[in-house]
């Protein structure tokens, strides 16, 4: 499933060689390259408006900003980055590869814009986030943010005590049924031709959580806009205002095959980028952060992600300089 195109005011490309490309300007690539900048780094983020929390009305969890817009929280962020002297440029990177290193033996990459434009960088931040593929129930897609939910913690409070299903596709899903039988007691389980033995049944009924067995054809909208129920193979309708749904999770990758960044299959299906401590890859010199490789973080944990990641990046770049400084200066003796 696709993201909401969001667009937003763009800075131009600099010349020259920056220090740090973040390719994502979401909560991850904004928090990394809010670092950098404070850090007097030069710092440019390709953005292309579309995060993976657009059709969400609001942000939920995330303390001191609960309830706030996803727009206008990353409005907020680009404001924050330029106030530090960032850019922060709307575009789509169509590709991103190692380029030749600089005459000190620094790293460079170099990246490229759908429109052609390109720069160039001496580290990179991977912060594209991913996609939340539904099932292909006729009527999901539609309703997908409002009616259609995947995260207790993020919708949870705004959907409580209303009509809510559950439809199954995973084991993941046997979890999320308890997790929304907290917020709400009406609450159906639609197997959807998965099974479900004896003691799954016997934990459900201790609950209140009704079973529906029958594969499910599609999910019935209302004339306001959400749902208002579940038709089954059989014909009947299992009214419900809500329907959660536990999605397959895929890293965005387009464009950053030429980095070859090693990847990792998920539990359940989907892929994410291998990362170690602070976001490192094993491809030098690019650092990841955010869903694009811990796919269950909340906004929140990805923008501390990508804090820790522009420290780190920061941190080795000042290496970096301090080498090269040494060996233009090696015959230079400072005095006080």
């Amino acid at each position: 499933m696709s993201a909401t195109n969001t667009a937003h005011a763009t800075d131009a490309l600099p010349d020259g060689t920056v220090d740090a490309v973040v390719i994502g300007g979401g909560a991850a690539g904004l928090n990394g390259a809010l670092m950098l900048a404070r850090s007097r780094r030069s710092v440019v983020v390709i953005d292309s408006g579309a995060p993976r929390n657009a059709p969400a009305g609001a942000v939920h969890g995330l303390l001191g900003l609960d309830g706030t817009p996803p727009a206008e929280l990353y409005a907020r962020g680009r404001q924050e980055v330029r106030g530090y002297g960032g850019l922060v440029v709307s575009g789509e990177v169509t590709r991103a590869e190692p380029a030749a290193p600089s005459a000190d033996g620094d790293l460079r990459f170099t990246v490229t814009l759908a429109d052609g434009r390109a720069l160039t960088a001496r580290r990179l931040l991977v912060a594209t986030g991913l996609r939340d593929v539904l099932p292909e129930v006729p009527g999901l897609a539609e309703h997908w943010g409002d009616s259609v939910v995947h995260c207790p913690y993020c919708h949870g409070w705004e959907v409580r005590d209303e009509p809510i299903g559950v439809l199954a596709t995973g084991p993941a899903s046997l979890h999320h049924a308890l997790l929304f039988r907290q917020l709400t007691d009406d609450l159906v389980y639609f197997a959807n031709g998965s099974e479900l033995d004896d003691q799954t049944r016997t934990r459900f009924a201790a609950r209140g959580i009704r079973i529906a067995d029958t594969p499910v054809e599609e999910v019935v909208g209302d004339h306001e806009g959400g749902i208002s129920g579940v038709r089954l193979a059989d014909g009947r309708i299992v009214p419900r205002r809500v329907l959660a749904v536990a999605t397959v999770l895929r890293a965005r990758t387009e464009g950053l095959a030429g980095l070859g960044l090693p990847m990792e299959d998920l539990p359940g299906g989907g892929r994410r980028f291998a990362s170690g401590p602070a976001g490192a890859t094993d491809v030098p010199g690019v650092w990841v952060a955010g869903n694009v490789t811990d796919p269950n973080a909340q906004v929140g944990a990805s923008a501390a992600a990508g804090a820790l990641a522009g420290a780190m990046i920061n941190a080795l770049l000042a290496v970096a300089d301090t080498d090269a400084a040494v060996t233009a200066s090696e015959n230079v003796t400072l005095t006080v």
